[in-house]
């Protein structure tokens, strides 16, 4: 009976094994601040990922997303993408725009376009690029660029949700606009998902609270608008 047993265990490891199970993660973050209570603080758009120890998992596939530019806004805020991927962006509004990224990621100016028409970015490498356009300083949007498939991003509660992730050891990192490098640096952790592994815990990042001013492309800050130019839309 015992052998019977034994065998009956040995199969089931070895169909585990070659089904390559996969779990549903579950994560939480909490944000903290002493200027606001805890309930109305908006934990969107926080992104956490697990980058496999193995060199075996294979990427996302390169996908061709789009970023538009509308209403003196990007459309949506928030990318997470797979490395290789191709972003688009197209204008939208009845005026020219210019976009530009010159902070960590992916650098790269598409310089003044005008309305209608569309110009592309191919990000290469691991990385956060922060987008702005260098004519209107209200406009900004962030493209987290992954070399890994297992991540999921935060809704209003801070609840996140991580599917299809195999059984192994990874590196855990998470991502905030406008939280210090060195906290989101801390918060980064060895972890090992097991078979009875079902959440990666709760994650207490301090609010950051309002963004503060981008300088433009040069590096200056931005001009008092003009509506004599044809970047500015006519009243």
């Amino acid at each position: 009976m015992n052998r019977m047993v034994l065998g009956c265990c040995v199969l089931l490891l070895f169909s585990t094994l070659a089904t390559g199970q996969q779990l549903t993660l579950t994560a939480r973050v909490a944000l903290a601040s002493e200027s606001k209570a805890k309930s109305s603080m908006d934990a969107r758009n926080i992104v956490l990922w697990l980058t496999p120890d193995a060199d075996s998992v294979k990427p996302k596939p390169v996908q061709h997303l789009r970023l538009v530019q509308k209403n003196k806004s990007f459309e949506p805020h928030l990318l997470v993408i797979p490395v290789g991927s191709v972003v688009a962006f197209p204008n939208r509004d009845p005026f020219f725009h210019n976009v530009f990224s010159l902070f960590e990621g992916k650098r790269f100016d598409l310089g003044l376009y005008e309305a209608g028409s569309t110009r592309d970015v191919h990000f290469d490498k691991p990385g956060v690029s922060y987008i702005f356009c260098n004519i209107h300083p209200e406009m900004s949007a962030v493209v987290v660029v992954l070399d890994t498939p297992f991540y999921g991003v935060s809704d209003q509660r801070g609840q996140i949700l991580i599917p299809n992730v195999p059984l192994g050891r990874y590196t855990r990192r998470i991502w905030y606009e406008g939280s210090p490098p060195e906290t989101l640096r801390e918060l980064t952790r060895e972890v090992t998902i097991s078979d009875n592994t079902s959440t990666l815990g709760v994650l207490r990042l301090p609010d950051p609270g309002m963004p503060q001013p981008h300088k433009n492309l040069y590096g200056q800050d931005y001009a008092p608008p003009n509506p004599d130019t044809p970047a500015y839309e006519h009243r």
